[in-house]
């Protein structure tokens, strides 16, 4: 058995597959349910996006800025080459840092995504 693919559901599609896209620096490589689902290709694992039906998502509330979604049972870590240029492109993009104090602040980092969703970035494999 090998992981495949991750898949993250989101709110606001069009938003985090921009968010996400140039994350990734990837453009998706699905060409159907384009307005509802992103496939990126990683090289090994493959990393998806899909929206959260309209009926549910109505629901949830995003505050501005985002509260990090803390509790979720899932963390996606992104292994990267330059952990001090990622968090400076990362920012920019509209990631929010989230440095932990056990962290070490030249090998990994958490974000939030403009959803609240936490990832990190590690310089070090996960």
């Amino acid at each position: 058995m090998r992981l495949d693919s991750v898949m993250l559901y989101v709110k606001d599609f069009p938003a985090m597959r921009k968010f996400y896209q140039k994350m990734l620096r990837t453009p998706p490589v699905n060409t159907e349910w384009t307005d509802t689902w992103a496939l990126f290709d990683l090289g090994g694992v493959r990393f998806a996006l899909h929206a959260i039906p309209e009926e549910y998502a109505a629901q949830i509330e995003i505050s501005s800025p985002p509260k990090a979604r803390e509790n979720d049972p899932v963390k996606l870590i992104f292994a990267v080459d330059n952990l001090q240029g990622e968090k400076s492109r990362l920012e920019a993009l509209g990631g929010t840092l989230i440095q932990r104090p056990w962290q070490g602040p030249a090998t990994e980092c958490d974000f939030m995504d403009p959803e609240g969703n936490v990832f990190r970035i590690s310089s070090v494999a996960p």
